[in-house]
């Protein structure tokens, strides 16, 4: 699905989108920006034949529903989205744009609940935060064959190659430092 790119950068200012597309990657995701710079940016990316992810919870300006991501698809353009809502996750297939399911995992409940709601709305990856606990990756996958994608945290490339060592597709991952692995 990501070209094998095993690092896809999570950006949240001008200049990384600058150094995102002049790199060889593929994948970048959107985050932390004003609705109304979204547009631009993806614009930028896809000039350079990227692909423009979003963080839907994480635009400010933008509904974080299935609203949302009507808007985001529609009118931004985005080519998926990293959402915490199942239902975006559903408006994605239907909309035939990727939808990444987005968990923060602080407990054995947590996993849990996790796992059911995957099984339910079988999103094309998920992202599970923090990236500190990669012995769940083998869990997860296990439960409901999904490709997992760790995020949060990580501060090295021993902690990529841990993530990928233990079934991890890609590390989503803001330290521009750490985009080359």
């Amino acid at each position: 699905m990501f070209n094998n790119q095993r690092v896809i950068p999570a950006i949240s200012t001008h200049q990384s989108v600058k150094k995102f597309i002049g790199t060889s990657l593929d994948y970048g995701i959107l985050m932390n920006f004003q609705l109304a710079q979204v547009k631009e940016l993806v614009d930028m990316i896809h000039a350079k034949d990227k692909k423009a992810l979003i963080h839907l919870d994480m635009i400010k300006g933008l509904s974080p529903d299935i609203y949302g991501g009507i808007f985001a698809i529609q009118e931004l353009g985005v080519d998926g989205l990293i959402t915490t809502k199942p239902k975006v996750i559903e408006l994605c297939q239907k909309r035939g744009v990727i939808g990444i399911l987005r968990f923060f995992l602080k407990d054995r409940h947590s996993l849990k609940q996790s796992i059911d709601i995957l099984k339910q709305s079988a999103p094309d990856a998920v992202e599970v935060l923090p990236a500190m606990r990669t012995d769940i990756i083998s869990t997860i996958k296990a439960h409901t064959g999904a490709m997992v994608l760790m995020g949060g945290l990580i501060t090295d490339k021993s902690m990529i190659t841990d993530c990928l060592n233990n079934g991890a597709v890609a590390v989503t991952i803001s330290k521009e430092s750490l985009w080359d692995y």
